[in-house]
Protein backbone atom coordinates (compact mmCIF):
# COMPACT_ATOMS: atom_id res chain seq x y z
CA UNK A 1 0.00 0.00 0.00
CA UNK A 2 1.43 3.22 -0.96
CA UNK A 3 1.02 5.86 1.48
CA UNK A 4 0.06 9.59 -0.40
CA UNK A 5 -0.77 13.08 1.46
CA UNK A 6 -2.61 15.99 -0.08
CA UNK A 7 -1.97 19.37 1.82
CA UNK A 8 -4.35 22.19 0.33
CA UNK A 9 -2.21 25.46 0.40
CA UNK A 10 -6.26 27.23 0.91
CA UNK A 11 -7.55 28.34 4.17
CA UNK A 12 -11.39 28.79 2.13
CA UNK A 13 -14.06 26.50 2.59
CA UNK A 14 -14.67 26.33 -1.03
CA UNK A 15 -11.19 26.32 -1.71
CA UNK A 16 -11.14 25.03 -5.58
CA UNK A 17 -7.54 23.50 -4.35
CA UNK A 18 -9.28 21.66 -1.62
CA UNK A 19 -11.37 20.64 -3.37
CA UNK A 20 -9.28 19.20 -6.28
CA UNK A 21 -7.59 17.35 -3.01
CA UNK A 22 -10.78 15.86 -1.70
CA UNK A 23 -11.51 14.95 -5.77
CA UNK A 24 -8.03 13.24 -5.77
CA UNK A 25 -8.70 11.60 -1.81
CA UNK A 26 -12.32 10.19 -3.16
CA UNK A 27 -10.77 8.52 -6.67
CA UNK A 28 -8.59 6.67 -6.07
CA UNK A 29 -6.96 3.41 -7.62
CA UNK A 30 -6.53 -0.29 -5.51
CA UNK A 31 -3.37 -0.12 -3.58
CA UNK A 32 -3.00 4.01 -2.23
CA UNK A 33 -4.04 5.57 0.95
CA UNK A 34 -4.81 9.06 0.21
CA UNK A 35 -4.69 11.33 3.07
CA UNK A 36 -5.58 15.00 3.33
CA UNK A 37 -4.48 17.90 5.06
CA UNK A 38 -5.19 21.45 5.56
CA UNK A 39 -3.39 24.48 6.89
CA UNK A 40 -5.84 25.27 9.88
CA UNK A 41 -4.85 26.28 13.47
CA UNK A 42 -0.92 27.16 11.90
CA UNK A 43 0.07 30.88 13.25
CA UNK A 44 2.16 32.88 11.75
CA UNK A 45 6.01 31.82 12.36
CA UNK A 46 7.63 34.04 14.71
CA UNK A 47 10.53 32.91 16.27
CA UNK A 48 9.80 34.35 19.63
CA UNK A 49 6.86 31.79 19.67
CA UNK A 50 9.13 29.49 18.39
CA UNK A 51 11.33 29.92 21.49
CA UNK A 52 8.85 30.74 24.08
CA UNK A 53 6.39 27.74 23.43
CA UNK A 54 8.36 25.47 21.19
CA UNK A 55 6.55 23.97 17.73
CA UNK A 56 2.92 24.42 17.78
CA UNK A 57 0.54 21.64 17.80
CA UNK A 58 -0.81 21.89 14.69
CA UNK A 59 2.38 21.82 13.08
CA UNK A 60 4.07 19.15 14.51
CA UNK A 61 0.39 17.16 13.98
CA UNK A 62 1.12 18.24 9.66
CA UNK A 63 5.13 17.26 10.26
CA UNK A 64 3.77 13.64 11.63
CA UNK A 65 1.58 12.91 8.34
CA UNK A 66 4.41 14.26 5.92
CA UNK A 67 6.65 11.56 7.81
CA UNK A 68 4.30 9.14 7.72
CA UNK A 69 3.73 9.35 3.71
CA UNK A 70 5.28 7.84 1.05
CA UNK A 71 4.70 10.70 -1.09
CA UNK A 72 2.85 14.32 -0.74
CA UNK A 73 1.59 16.32 -3.24
CA UNK A 74 0.74 20.42 -2.67
CA UNK A 75 -2.48 21.31 -3.81
CA UNK A 76 -1.35 25.08 -4.53
CA UNK A 77 -3.37 27.96 -4.96
CA UNK A 78 -1.31 30.89 -7.14
CA UNK A 79 -1.93 34.56 -5.29
CA UNK A 80 -0.39 37.06 -7.24
CA UNK A 81 1.51 35.30 -8.90
CA UNK A 82 3.52 32.80 -6.43
CA UNK A 83 2.83 30.50 -3.48
CA UNK A 84 0.21 32.00 -1.22
CA UNK A 85 1.79 33.09 2.30
CA UNK A 86 -0.19 31.02 4.27
CA UNK A 87 1.21 27.61 2.59
CA UNK A 88 4.39 29.49 2.66
CA UNK A 89 4.41 29.85 6.22
CA UNK A 90 2.94 26.65 7.01
CA UNK A 91 6.49 24.93 5.54
CA UNK A 92 8.52 27.08 7.09
CA UNK A 93 6.90 26.36 10.12
CA UNK A 94 7.49 22.76 9.54
CA UNK A 95 11.47 23.30 8.21
CA UNK A 96 11.60 24.24 12.03
CA UNK A 97 14.03 23.40 14.10
CA UNK A 98 16.57 23.25 11.49
CA UNK A 99 17.25 19.59 12.59
CA UNK A 100 14.02 18.16 10.85
CA UNK A 101 14.27 19.43 8.20
CA UNK A 102 15.97 16.06 7.02
CA UNK A 103 13.13 14.12 8.37
CA UNK A 104 10.89 15.51 7.36
CA UNK A 105 11.38 16.80 3.72
CA UNK A 106 14.81 15.25 2.65
CA UNK A 107 14.68 12.61 -0.38
CA UNK A 108 10.32 12.64 0.28
CA UNK A 109 9.04 12.41 -3.13
CA UNK A 110 6.54 15.58 -3.67
CA UNK A 111 4.54 16.45 -6.66
CA UNK A 112 2.64 19.64 -7.23
CA UNK A 113 -0.38 20.43 -8.57
CA UNK A 114 -3.21 23.29 -8.45
CA UNK A 115 -6.17 25.41 -10.21
CA UNK A 116 -6.95 28.63 -10.47
CA UNK A 117 -9.30 30.42 -12.20
CA UNK A 118 -6.63 32.15 -14.78
CA UNK A 119 -5.55 30.99 -18.07
CA UNK A 120 -2.48 29.61 -17.29
CA UNK A 121 -3.24 26.82 -14.44
CA UNK A 122 -0.70 27.49 -11.57
CA UNK A 123 2.14 27.43 -13.05
CA UNK A 124 3.90 30.30 -11.45
CA UNK A 125 2.76 28.99 -8.15
CA UNK A 126 4.25 25.92 -8.89
CA UNK A 127 7.67 27.35 -10.56
CA UNK A 128 7.79 29.37 -7.41
CA UNK A 129 7.67 26.08 -5.11
CA UNK A 130 10.45 24.80 -7.08
CA UNK A 131 13.47 26.44 -5.40
CA UNK A 132 11.77 26.25 -1.97
CA UNK A 133 11.52 22.66 -2.15
CA UNK A 134 15.05 22.05 -3.63
CA UNK A 135 16.65 23.92 -0.57
CA UNK A 136 14.94 21.88 1.61
CA UNK A 137 15.80 18.39 0.00
CA UNK A 138 12.68 17.00 -1.15
CA UNK A 139 12.49 14.70 -3.95
CA UNK A 140 10.30 16.66 -6.49
CA UNK A 141 8.58 14.86 -8.69
CA UNK A 142 9.37 16.03 -12.21
CA UNK A 143 6.97 12.87 -14.42
CA UNK A 144 4.28 16.23 -14.53
CA UNK A 145 2.80 18.74 -12.29
CA UNK A 146 -1.32 19.29 -12.59
CA UNK A 147 -2.30 22.82 -13.59
CA UNK A 148 -6.10 23.22 -14.56
CA UNK A 149 -6.96 26.65 -15.70
CA UNK A 150 -10.60 28.55 -15.27
CA UNK A 151 -11.33 26.88 -12.35
CA UNK A 152 -14.93 28.53 -11.80
CA UNK A 153 -16.08 26.00 -15.07
CA UNK A 154 -14.43 23.12 -13.49
CA UNK A 155 -15.77 23.78 -9.74
CA UNK A 156 -19.68 23.80 -8.01
CA UNK A 157 -20.53 26.67 -5.63
CA UNK A 158 -19.31 24.60 -2.99
CA UNK A 159 -16.06 23.39 -4.35
CA UNK A 160 -16.28 20.20 -5.39
CA UNK A 161 -14.76 18.66 -8.69
CA UNK A 162 -17.50 18.45 -11.79
CA UNK A 163 -15.46 18.54 -15.02
CA UNK A 164 -15.17 14.82 -15.90
CA UNK A 165 -12.16 15.44 -18.08
CA UNK A 166 -10.59 17.27 -14.97
CA UNK A 167 -11.29 14.25 -12.98
CA UNK A 168 -9.90 12.08 -15.18
CA UNK A 169 -6.36 13.80 -15.66
CA UNK A 170 -6.34 14.32 -12.06
CA UNK A 171 -6.71 10.56 -11.71
CA UNK A 172 -3.77 9.62 -13.98
CA UNK A 173 -1.91 12.32 -12.17
CA UNK A 174 -2.34 10.79 -8.45
CA UNK A 175 -1.72 7.43 -10.08
CA UNK A 176 1.44 8.16 -11.57
CA UNK A 177 3.05 9.87 -8.55
CA UNK A 178 1.65 6.92 -5.97
CA UNK A 179 3.46 4.50 -8.69
CA UNK A 180 7.16 6.43 -8.31
CA UNK A 181 6.78 7.05 -4.39
CA UNK A 182 5.65 3.71 -4.01
CA UNK A 183 8.78 2.28 -6.63
CA UNK A 184 11.28 4.64 -3.99
CA UNK A 185 10.11 2.11 -0.88
CA UNK A 186 12.19 -0.87 -2.86
CA UNK A 187 14.89 1.08 -3.79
Amino acid sequence: MTKILGISGSLRKASFNTGLMRAAAGDVPDGIEFETATLHGIPLYDGDLEAENGIPEAVTALKQKIMAADGVILFTPEYNNSIPGVFKNAIDWMSRPSADIAKVFRGRRFALAGTSPGNFGTILSQNAWLPVMHTLGAELWSGKRLMLPKAETLFDAEGTLTDDAARERLKVFVKAFAEHAGAAKTV
